[in-house]
Formats: C-alpha cells, structure tokens, sequence
C-alpha cells in the first residue's frame, strides 16, 4: 500500500469515527433534552394526560378559535414527549388531579374545572367573573394587586405548573382573560420550559404574564409581570361581616 493510498484510508476512517462520535453526542444530547422536557411537564412516554376544553362564551359546544390553537400547541408537545391526550370537556372532568398530568385551558367563566382549581389550588387569585361592562371586568386580584385588562393593548394570563405531592403528576392552567391570551400562555411555556425548569425544578409555580398589543402582534409579544405563586397561594382575606346595630 502506497503512502497516499494509506492516507485516504485513514482519513475516510477519521471522518467516519468523527461522524459517527458527532452523532452519538447529538443523540445524547436530545435524548437528555427530550427526558428534562418530560419530567417538567410530566409527560413519559408512552403515558396518558388530561386536555380540559373550555367552551366559547354565548356558544355553548364550540371552542374559540385562539383556544383551539392553544390546544393544538399543547397536543404538539405532547406528541413530542410521546404521550397521548386524552380531550374532556370542562364540565365532564370529574376526577381528582395528581394522576394524570393536565391541561386546563380558559378563564373561570368558560371554564368550570379551571374556577374549581382556582378556588383548591390558587385561593389568592380573584377573578371578575361579572359580565356588566366596565373597567373591572375580567379584572385579576392577586394579593393587594389589581390587574385590569385594556382589550387588545394590554392584557393578562396566569401560568401556573401546580403539583399535590413529590410523586404527583403537575397540573398546568392557562388562565387568561381573553382567548388569545390563554393561546399565549401555552406558546410561552413551550418555548420557555426549558428556562422555567432551571428557575423552578420539579416545584409549583404560578407566573403572571401580560400579552402586549395583542391585536397587532397577537399571542406573540409577552411579558413576566413576575411571579405571584406566594400571593396566589395565599387565601385571600375575608370581607369583614357587615356590622348590625343593636336593637
């Protein structure tokens, strides 16, 4: 064999080790990604999760078009993770949480599930449920804080990532205060997940976001207002009874 038939026999077999090394790390390294992204969202293959849909308002049956492309982005995601969803209506979940991870999208007035788990899991949260017009309406309370919306320039969202124990399988709300914000929140938490589980590990959380000019950008430009798991994990205050004089 001749010094160059020697040479490009080696070469090709560099090539082929490096090829087949770059590879191996690519693999390792998705495969790594792909079990971190299942542990956050709780979501092993081959397991089963919750889609709870809310309904359109004034619509009963129907879903809005920005929920509906919520839970499409969810169902993408868990696809990738290589679990099945299972789709329920909001006024049909009727089970426990902690089992099967879930997915509980709208606000409390289309969505039943999302009111009980607001009232069990988030007590400090307090949404205008009214349906008269006016500033406070669909207003959040967190805590002392009031978060009124400005329909199209600037509205709020809570994401949340709630468990019940060590062992118990997370459930996620995408509670808004219009559609097109709750289909931000869940685009957020996609692109997001990996940073959320850096700051937040395998713990409960609740993030207010705010979705800036939403009719020009639509569910793209979001902001973190911060992060109110305390305030919202906190009972709110009762209202003092009203005082009777005597007689």
């Amino acid at each position: 064999m001749t010094d160059d038939v020697r040479n490009i026999v080696l070469g090709v077999i560099a090539t082929g080790i490096s090829a087949s090394l770059g590879w191996i790390a690519r693999t390792w390294l998705w495969r790594r990604g792909l079990r971190r992204k299942q542990a956050f969202f709780g979501l092993p293959s081959h397991s089963e999760c919750l889609l709870v849909v809310n309904r359109y308002a004034g619509a009963e049956g129907s879903v809005h078009r920005h929920d509906a492309f919520a839970l499409l982005e969810l169902s993408a995601l868990i696809k990738d993770c290589g679990a099945q969803a299972r789709i329920v209506t909001h006024d049909a979940a009727r089970q426990g949480f902690g089992e099967r991870t879930e997915f509980c999208v709208g606000g409390p007035t289309s969505n039943q599930r999302m009111a009980a788990h607001l009232r069990t899991l988030l007590p400090g949260v307090r949404i205008n449920v009214e349906q008269e017009p006016g500033p406070d309406r669909v207003a959040f309370q967190i805590g002392s804080e009031r978060y009124r919306m400005e329909p199209g320039t600037s509205e709020y969202v809570l994401l949340a990532r709630l468990t019940g124990g060590q062992d118990a399988r997370p459930v996620f709300l995408f509670c808004g205060q219009r559609a097109i914000t709750n289909q931000a929140a869940t685009r957020y938490a996609v692109r997001h997940h990996e940073r959320l589980r850096r700051e937040h590990g395998a713990a409960s959380f609740c993030l207010l976001l705010r979705v800036v000019n939403s009719d020009a950008y639509g569910p793209d430009v979001v902001e973190l207002v911060g992060d109110v798991t305390r305030e919202a994990q906190t009972p709110a205050p009762s209202a003092p009874a009203p005082h009777r004089a005597g007689r």
